[in-house]
């Protein structure tokens, strides 16, 4: 069993004021394999101060000497590549080869940091006037468990390149995960103070950083409604946020689709990452004259996906973080067959064969409506949901009927019809017959999906206030 005590504040590894321990479980087994000691409001305001007393010299640092720290991060980080693979796992969940990516995803975001840098203009004229971006201050970083290392380290690196300071508060459930990280960046030898991290409660450690004056900026990766709360939290000191939070992303399959060539994209784009993603596919929308023909196929291709032990080479669907979201999907799977819906694959409890882990069958339900729960709340499991729809108005109309607008996925023949359709669909990213992601494009979402975008120039500017020079 692991004991993770210290907390980093200052380019040091201290004891934090806080006392409570928080347990760490294997969600495969659901045996305690650690704990966390979980710092309070005080160390949050230890970690601000640090964060503020480094960041006038950091903010005046030159491009190079940025550039140089985040080369540094790049290499520790991805030296530690096989030890934070087998954190995940254990701590997560992640089968394998979801894991995999995840491992080397950190790395993947700092270097892409450095490249945004390296080109990123942050002067311009604009008339008889030089327009400066200056770095707008200390910022606050709250990273989600689905994915705590690389929401770490990409927010984290694009802060530092813009040329601000950070307190990071990162998932108490993603602990190893987050010591793995920290070790690696203290190995980076960064000026002391620019970055900080403290492990903690939301409504504590995330709450002291949402409301602290010496706080400039909150990036924060999670649900919609802690994203709503964290903008009532800082609206006293006028704290800019970038908020990436929920998704019920559709997936728009178009009449002329080849559904068994299709399949595979719409099953893996609602069980990415075991359904524990803002960005899922879970509305399937169907044309209600084919729906008989892809019930068939889908119910074939689910059946060949494995929920199971994340270690085993042919598993798809690692278990559930923790009970408590074990029983929020539990719960949803009930309430789709109350609300009408039928299943077609999957249901309620665990995967056969498994009395242990909170393992869920992926499940999909169909004769749904857009009006059910099912298809409106983010479920974060491996549960889908198709709906049919008479053309392809109808199936714009209920894409866009949601509060929410992170991602979408359009499936057809033709090109042409797909990008028409693509533009008409309210979200921050649409895909067309891939599930590639460009790390250099914008990300982020529409609506309750969330404020401003991650990744690339847009997401650095996102850290950056313009400031107008004029001489007389």
């Amino acid at each position: 069993m692991q004991r993770i005590e210290h907390i980093y504040i200052n380019g040091e590894f201290v004891i934090p004021q806080g006392r409570e321990w928080f347990d760490l479980h294997n969600p495969s087994n659901e045996e305690v394999i650690g704990q966390v000691r979980l710092g309070d409001a005080s160390d949050a305001q230890r970690a601000i101060a640090a964060a503020k007393a480094a960041f006038p010299a950091w903010s005046r640092s030159r491009r190079e000497d940025r550039i140089a720290a985040l080369q540094r991060m790049h290499r520790a980080v991805a030296a530690r590549e096989d030890e934070l693979l087998e954190a995940i796992v254990l701590e997560y969940g992640a089968p394998v080869v979801r894991g995999r990516w995840m491992a080397t995803y950190p790395a993947d975001v700092i270097a892409q940091a450095i490249e945004a840098l390296q080109a990123f203009e942050f002067e311009e004229h604009a008339g008889m006037a030089k327009v400066i971006l200056t770095p707008v201050g200390v910022t606050g970083l709250i990273t989600p468990w689905n994915s705590n290392a690389g929401f770490i380290c990409n927010k984290l690196a694009t802060a530092l390149a813009a040329g601000c300071t950070a307190v990071i508060k990162p998932s108490e459930m993603s602990a190893l995960q987050t010591q793995v990280v920290l070790k690696a960046l203290h190995e980076a030898e960064l000026p002391p103070g620019v970055f900080n991290i403290v492990n903690g409660r939301g409504d504590v450690v995330g709450e002291e950083i949402a409301r602290h004056p010496d706080v400039a900026k909150i990036s924060f990766t999670g649900s919609s409604a802690i994203g709503q709360h964290l903008i009532k939290a800082g609206a006293d000191t006028m704290k800019r946020v970038t908020l990436e939070l929920g998704g019920k992303s559709p997936t728009v399959v178009l009449d002329d689709a080849d559904f068994p060539a299709v399949i595979p994209l719409v099953l893996q784009a609602g069980f990415l990452n075991s359904g524990q993603a803002c960005i899922a596919g879970t509305r399937i929308l169907v044309p209600r004259s084919r729906l008989a023909e892809f019930e068939t196929v889908a119910k074939e291709g689910v059946s060949r996906f494995q929920s199971g032990d994340p270690r085993a080479p042919d598993t798809d669907i690692g278990p559930m973080v923790s009970q408590k979201q074990w029983e929020r999907v539990q719960r949803y799977i009930r309430i789709g067959q109350e609300e009408g819906a039928r299943l077609l694959a999957g249901g309620e409890g665990r995967p056969e064969g498994r009395h242990a882990g909170w393992f869920v069958k992926p499940t999909i339900f169909t004769d749904a409506d857009n009006r059910m729960r099912i298809a409106r709340e983010e479920i974060f499991g491996p549960v889908l949901t198709i709906i049919p729809y008479e053309d392809d108005a109808e199936a714009i109309s209920i894409a866009n009927d949601t509060d929410y607008g992170l991602s979408a996925l359009v499936l057809g023949k033709s090109p042409e019809r797909c990008a028409s359709i693509a533009r008409q669909i309210d979200s921050g990213r649409v895909l067309i017959n891939t599930l590639a992601h460009e790390p250099r494009a914008p990300f982020g979402g529409f609506k309750h999906s969330g404020l401003g975008r991650e990744m690339g120039r847009w997401g650095m500017s996102e850290y950056l206030e313009p400031k107008t020079l004029i001489t007389g």
